[in-house]
C-alpha cells in the first residue's frame, strides 16, 4: 500500500490517478513529486493507455541512463541537436529539413522528457525551436502535447559558471540560468503542474518523514537523531551492501580493493567503441558499465540496463557465479535466478544517423557506486558516505535509494549533507500551490466532461476510441528483427546504413547478419563487399590471430593488436575468414 509523503504544507495531495486524468485530457504536464512516488509508473501506464488507441507517444529522457529506465531514447537523439548546446546559424535548418527528425517530430502528438530536471534550460529551448520549426506551428514545441517528468530536489544539471559566446567580433561571459522551469518557453506553455505524493519505495513512515523534512529545509535535532542512530565505524559495515560515495575516486578505490580480496583469477571485458572520439567520451561518462570490467567468480555485480525480458532492470544485484562456455559471465540474482550475460548497446543518433555506439557487458561491480550513478534506483541496503557532498541534493538522493532506515548505513556526513537548494524550495512551492489549483479545476470536471475532453485529444492525435479495433491492426504477422535486416542488407546498404535505419548500434547489425549467415540467409562470399580496406592486405594475419588467441571472443585479438583494427573490423574479418573454412 502507499504511504503519504511526511511533509505537505496544507497542500491537497493528488493521487497517481489524478494525475493520469490531468494527463489523459491532453494538457501539457509537469509531473513531479518525491522520489519513490511513481512518476515513472504514471507515465508508464499514461504510455499504455495512449498505445491502447493507436497512439505512439515519443518517450525521451534528459539522460542515457533515465532514458533506459522507460524504454526511449535521449531528448537530444529525438530531436536530432546532438551534443550541441546551442545552436549556431544554420543549425537550425538543418536539423529540421533533416529526414529523420522531420518524421519523427512530424508523426508524434505526445513527447514525455524523463528526468527534466537535469535539462538545462538552453537545451529545452532548442528542443522548443526546432519542434516549432519541423511542425510549421508557432504554439510552444509546434502544438505538441509535453509530459516533462522530474523532481528538481534531486540533481541537477551539469553547467559551467561562465561560457562564452562569440558575437560581432567580441567575445563575452554570460551566466546561464540553471534549471528548465527558466527557459522562456516553460512559462510560455502553461504547464499544469501534477505533485504526486504518494509513496511506494519507502515503506518506513521515519524515514518517510526524515526525507520529508530534508526537503523542506526542516531537518531538526529530532532528524538528526534518527540519522546518528545510522552511523557506523567504516570497519563494520555490511559487507554485501553497495556502497554510495559523492566522488568517483572513492568508489574506484572501494570496488579495486573489494575485487582484490577475492581469490579466483580476473576476467577483463573491455568496452567496443564506434564513432568520434569526443562523443565517445562524453557517452562513457554516461554509461554506468565501465570502459575496462574486471570480474571474477564471487564479484559482487548490479545491472546497468533495463531487460525485463532477461530478468533484470537498471540497480539488480547479484554475484557472478561462474562463466558459461563462451566466456560469459552467469549471475546469480540475490532471489537465487541466474542470467547469463551478454553485451548490450548503447548508441547515439545525430540527424538520422547512429554516431556512437559503446557495446559492452551491462554489468559493474557493485560494492560502491557514486550517488549521481545511482539516481533512479531502489535498494534494499546501502552504506553511504555523505563526508565529501559537494551539491545541494546529493544528501537527499542518497537517502532516498534505500526503502527504509534499517538499510540505512552511514558511515559519516558534512555540513551541506541535509541541505536542499533555496531556489528550488522557493520554485516547490510554487509547483505544490499549481498542484493544488489544478486538482481543484479538473476534480470539478462532470464524468461526461473529462470523458469529452479525453476522446477529443484521441481524435486530434489520429487514434482509435475503439480499442478494439487498435488490437485487430496489431494482429498482422510481426517481421522479425533479423528478417528486417536482412531486408536492408538485400538492398545494398552498407553497416552503418542498416544501423541508422534501423535505430541500433553497428555491433547489434554485425550479430545480426552473422546470425543470418548461419541460418544460410546470406551467403559468407557477400561479406566482402564491407570488408575494409586497411585489413585487406592483413587478412592472414588476423585469421591466424583469432583461430588461435580465441575464436569467440574478440578482446584478446583487439589487445594483440593493440587497437590496430577496430572490434567491428575484427568481426567482419571473422566472417570472411568463416567463410574461407567453409
Amino acid at each position: 500500500m502507499p504511504r503519504a509523503g511526511g511533509l505537505q504544507s496544507g497542500h491537497k495531495n493528488m493521487t497517481q490517478d489524478e494525475a493520469l486524468t490531468i494527463l489523459k485530457s491532453g494538457a501539457n504536464v509537469f509531473l513531479t513529486g518525491e522520489p519513490g512516488s511513481g512518476k515513472t509508473y504514471t507515465i508508464n501506464r499514461y504510455v499504455s493507455y495512449l498505445r491502447s488507441h493507436g497512439i505512439e507517444p515519443a518517450i525521451t529522457a534528459s539522460t542515457g541512463i533515465a532514458a533506459t529506465h522507460i524504454g526511449g531514447v535521449t531528448i537530444h537523439s529525438w530531436s536530432g541537436i546532438g551534443i550541441r548546446s546551442r545552436l549556431a546559424a544554420g543549425d537550425l535548418k538543418n536539423i529540421a529539413t533533416n529526414r529523420y527528425v522531420k518524421k519523427r517530430i512530424n508523426k508524434a502528438c505526445v513527447l514525455i522528457i524523463d528526468e527534466i530536471s537535469m535539462l538545462p534550460p538552453q537545451t529545452l529551448q532548442m528542443i522548443d525551436s526546432i519542434c516549432r520549426e519541423v511542425k510549421k506551428n508557432h504554439q510552444p514545441f509546434g502544438g505538441l502535447q509535453i509530459v516533462l517528468v522530474g523532481d528538481f530536489f534531486q540533481l541537477p544539471p551539469v553547467t559551467k559558471q561562465a561560457f562564452e559566446i562569440e558575437e560581432q567580433g567580441e567575445l563575452f561571459k554570460e551566466l546561464p540560468q540553471r534549471f528548465a522551469y527558466d527557459a522562456p518557453v516553460w512559462a510560455q506553455t502553461e504547464f499544469v503542474t501534477c505533485y504526486i505524493t504518494e509513496q511506494y519505495r519507502q515503506d518506513d513512515s521515519n524515514l518517510v518523514l526524515l526525507l520529508s523534512k530534508i526537503r523542506a529545509n526542516k531537518f531538526d535535532t529530532d532528524s538528526l537523531k534518527h540519522i546518528e542512530k545510522r552511523k557506523i565505524d567504516i570497519k563494520n559495515y555490511p559487507a554485501d551492501a553497495p556502497k554510495l560515495y559523492s566522488h568517483n575516486a572513492d568508489v574506484d578505490s572501494m570496488n579495486n580493493e573489494m575485487l582484490a580480496k577475492v581469490p579466483d583469477e580476473q576476467k577483463l571485458y573491455s568496452m567496443e567503441t564506434k564513432g568520434h572520439e569526443r562523443l565517445i567520451a562524453v557517452m562513457k561518462k554516461g554509461c554506468l558499465s565501465p570502459d575496462r570490467l574486471y570480474l571474477k567468480v564471487g564479484a559482487a555485480v548490479m545491472f546497468t540496463k533495463n531487460n525485463p525480458k532477461e530478468g533484470y532492470v537498471n540497480g539488480t544485484l547479484g554475484v557472478v557465479e561462474s562463466y558459461n562456455k563462451k566466456g560469459m559471465p552467469v549471475v546469480k540474482l540475490r532471489d537465487g535466478k541466474c542470467i547469463q550475460v551478454a553485451y548490450a548497446d548503447w548508441s547515439v543518433e545525430e540527424e538520422g544517423k547512429v554516431k556512437g555506439t559503446l557495446s559492452q557487458l551491462p554489468l559493474r561491480l557493485a560494492w560502491a557506486l557514486t550517488v549521481h550513478k545511482s539516481q533512479g534506483i531502489s535498494l534494499d541496503e546501502a552504506v553511504i558516505d555523505l563526508s565529501k557532498v559537494f551539491e545541494f541534493g546529493q544528501g537527499y538522493v542518497a537517502l532516498s535509494r534505500v526503502r527504509r532506515l534499517s538499510g540505512l548505513h552511514l558511515i559519516g556526513w558534512n555540513e551541506i549533507a541535509f541541505r536542499v537548494d533555496p531556489e528550488v524550495l522557493k520554485k516547490d512551492i510554487e509547483f505544490r500551490m499549481g498542484s493544488e489549483q489544478a486538482l481543484k479545476v479538473y476534480v470539478s470536471f462532470k464524468a461526461d466532461e473529462a470523458k469529452r475532453l479525453e476522446e477529443d485529444f484521441i481524435k486530434l492525435c489520429g487514434g482509435a476510441l475503439d480499442v478494439s479495433d487498435v488490437v485487430l491492426k496489431s494482429k498482422k504477422p510481426k517481421v522479425s528483427t533479423y528478417d528486417e535486416t536482412l531486408k536492408l542488407w538485400r538492398g545494398f546498404n552498407n553497416v552503418a546504413e542498416i544501423a541508422s535505419a534501423r535505430n541500433l548500434g553497428q555491433p547489434t547489425i554485425l550479430d545480426h547478419l552473422e546470425k543470418l549467415a548461419k541460418k544460410g540467409k546470406i551467403e559468407r562470399h557477400e561479406f566482402a563487399r564491407i570488408l575494409p580496406k586497411n585489413i585487406l592486405i592483413d587478412m592472414e594475419k588476423i585469421q591466424i590471430a583469432i583461430l588461435t588467441i580465441d575464436n569467440n571472443k574478440l578482446t584478446a585479438v583487439f589487445e594483440h593488436f593493440k587497437g590496430q583494427y577496430s572490434y567491428e573490423e575484427l568481426k567482419i574479418a571473422r566472417l570472411m575468414i568463416e567463410s574461407e573454412l567453409g
